[in-house]
Formats: structure tokens, C-alpha cells, sequence
């Protein structure tokens, strides 16, 4: 932590900050729609601890609160986390050596963390980002999703505060940077309209499953596309 704080200047340890407290803010959305859509008070806070993934921990609650398979709930969460094994391949170097640094260095691969890390160009800042946002996000994370689950026992109704749309508007945030990318933009497409036709016919979460067919076909497109680019070989 010493060798952290010596490394980090003001701007980006300040950059840091504000992504925490941010991040504490949605989390207490997170425990109070949990709680207040009838899951028990200890669920939020464990999935925190044990998952920490924010996104994932929405689509669980989303999904088993409207009455879905929980089963089809950590199959979806699962799949929305499979974006972590590039993640682990791209900053690997950052995790250090030592099995428990790596378990806890994994633990802690999250969007936020990663971009940090990405974004700096020396070894030395790349892995004090890579804790210092890991570690604080951690902290700020679990502790906003406590204090939200507390509140959402005396929240009778988490629509009247907005606090419904914090599952969808965290979705969004996060495909918003790749929608930029024509593949991308099809295979969300697809995906809202597999979601809308079925969503009338099958039990809930079914559809959200369903929708990844739109990142199969999407990435079949440009498999296809870079083929057809392949310069043929000189005869």
C-alpha cells in the first residue's frame, strides 16, 4: 500500500476517488432494489463480497425478482463475465507473482480496474492503479450496497425514487463505448429484438438468454468479412 500511494500523482489517484464514490452510490441502489423486491437482507451483501461484479449482481436480482430461474440468473451472469477472460490475458503482468496475490488480483478485475490500468504506460503505474481502483472499489462498493440494503427495508416502493432504473441505465453504461463499433450496434439490435418478441411468450430471464444470439451472429459477420479481405496468396 506504502509503494501504492508513492506512485499514484494527485490527478490520478483523484480520478480513482471519484470513480469510488460513484460506484458507492449505485451499489446502495443496488442493495435497496434488492432488499425492497423481497430478497433477503443478506443476499446483496454476500453476492458483493463473493461475485463483485456489479453488473452481473443487477441481472441476478433483475432477473430472479421478476420471477425467473435463478438458474438462468448465474448462467446470464456468467456469460456477462466471460468478458473477463481477455480482461486476464491483457493485464496479467499486473497481478504480480504468488498465488494469492493472483486470487485476489483476480478477484478484483472489474471494468474499472482494468481501464486504469490500461491507461498508463509504465509497469509501476499500471499495477498502483490496478490495486489502488481494484482495492478502493472494493471497499466503496460493499459498503454502499450495505447501507442501501438497510435502506431498502424501510423503502416500500423503490419506483417512486428512480432506483428501477439503475439495472438498465448500469447496462447501458456499459455497452454505450462499443455501440461505436457496426458489429457491435447488430448484435445489440438483434439481441432487443430477440428480447422483445419472446419476452410476451417465455418465462422470465429465458429472453435475456435468448438475445446472445445476437453476439453469435455478429461475430460469425465479421469472421466473415475478414475472410473475404484476406489478400489471395501470389500464384
Amino acid at each position: 500500500m506504502r509503494s501504492i500511494r508513492r506512485t499514484l500523482d494527485r490527478s490520478l489517484a483523484r480520478d480513482i476517488a471519484l470513480v469510488c464514490v460513484a460506484d458507492a452510490f449505485v451499489g446502495a441502489s443496488f442493495g435497496a432494489i434488492a432488499v425492497s423486491a423481497g430478497l433477503p437482507l443478506w443476499l446483496p451483501m454476500l453476492l458483493s463480497v463473493v461475485v463483485f461484479a456489479g453488473a452481473a449482481q443487477f441481472m441476478f436480482v433483475g432477473i430472479v425478482a421478476s420471477g425467473g430461474n435463478p438458474v438462468a440468473a448465474v448462467v446470464a451472469g456468467l456469460l456477462l463475465n466471460a468478458r473477463h477472460l481477455p480482461f486476464g490475458f491483457t493485464i496479467g503482468d499486473v497481478l504480480g507473482r504468488g498465488w494469492l496475490r493472483r486470487i485476489v488480483g483476480t478477484h478484483l478485475m472489474i471494468d474499472e480496474s482494468v481501464a486504469f490500468a490500461l491507461a498508463q504506460r509504465e509497469g509501476e503505474r499500471r499495477r498502483a492503479a490496478y490495486w489502488a481502483c481494484g482495492i478502493g472499489l472494493f471497499i466503496c462498493w460493499n459498503l454502499g450496497v450495505a447501507v442501501g440494503a438497510f435502506a431498502g427495508t424501510a423503502i416500500s416502493d423503490t419506483d417512486a425514487l428512480g432506483l428501477d432504473a439503475a439495472f438498465p441505465a448500469v447496462l447501458l453504461a456499459l455497452i454505450l463505448p462499443s455501440l461505436r463499433d457496426p458489429a457491435a450496434r447488430r448484435a445489440a439490435l438483434l439481441g432487443v429484438a430477440v428480447a422483445l418478441v419472446t419476452a410476451p411468450f417465455l418465462p422470465a430471464g429465458l429472453p435475456l438468454l435468448l438475445a446472445l444470439v445476437g453476439v453469435l451472429v455478429a461475430g460469425l459477420g465479421r469472421d466473415d468479412q475478414a475472410t473475404r479481405r484476406e489478400p489471395e496468396p501470389a500464384s
